[in-house]
């Protein structure tokens, strides 16, 4: 698939950095969460090119399905990635019977959804109670320095940006319990790299806007993979901010 903004996609060099940030929350996830996604029943909300759900279902799984909305996307995807199931699905109704999943991953996807309260809230009906949701996005604080809570984006895919207290009590307001917010982080040769020329996303807005690429920003960017990022619990300055929660039991509320 060609990279168009709205989603990322491997194989192209230029869109490297960004797919490699995505694969190293599925990477994350995969060594995280052995045991749970052992036979699991699982979701990858927003599946996009199908490279992730793709990884998850390495991950020894019962099944794997991959709800995504654009029609190219999934088509892609279903011929692409055998493992799988691809399903074109909108997201503000999820084709799932109640309490039918166990772990439900949603990366980079709910700042491009219109009606986020209502996605997380269907999702703790899907899910079966105490099982997992994951969700990835963007840390408005470092993605879009100076943009405010509740203000619009510059990115024209984005319908919100938050940061980590929004995003921990999104969750919590929906009836998740042991929320937590992880963050991902540049490693140690972007971190080396930005110290001698800046920050890399400056590096690449630039060139994109431009479109003019420097020879050594090119090569950089082409050869980093998920081992050049790094998640922990502390949400600082974070890339990304990691969403972690279980499903409330109906019986309980």
């Amino acid at each position: 698939m060609e990279p168009t903004g709205e989603r990322t996609v491997p194989g192209v060099e230029r869109e490297q950095y960004f797919y490699a940030r995505h694969e190293a929350v599925y990477a994350w996830i995969c060594r995280k969460f052995t045991s749970v996604l052992a036979n699991a029943r699982v979701v990858d909300a927003g599946s996009g090119e199908g490279y992730g759900a793709q990884l998850l279902a390495e991950c020894r799984p019962s099944i794997v399905i991959g709800l995504e909305y654009d029609d190219a996307a999934c088509r892609h995807a279903a011929v692409t990635y055998p493992r799988p199931r691809l399903v074109r699905s909108n997201l503000a109704q999820l084709p799932l019977r109640d309490h039918s999943i166990d772990m439900v991953v949603t990366l980079q996807v709910i700042e491009h959804l219109w009606d986020l309260a209502g996605f997380v809230t269907d999702l703790g009906r899907a899910i079966r109670p105490g099982g997992l949701l994951i969700a990835s996005t963007p840390n408005r604080e470092v993605f879009s320095p100076g943009l405010g809570r509740g203000e619009r984006p510059l990115n024209p895919f984005h319908v919100e940006e938050f940061d980590d207290e929004q995003v921990h009590d999104l969750l919590v307001a929906a009836g998740w319990t042991q929320v937590q917010v992880w963050g991902l982080h540049h490693g140690r040769r972007i971190i080396e790299w930005e110290s001698n020329h800046g920050s890399l996303m400056a590096a690449q807005v630039m060139a994109m806007t431009q479109d003019s690429w420097s020879k050594e920003l090119s090569r950089f960017i082409a050869d980093l993979t998920e081992a050049d990022f790094t998640i922990t619990p502390d949400t600082h300055e974070a890339q990304d901010l990691i969403a972690i929660g279980h499903a409330p039991d109906p019986h309980t509320r």
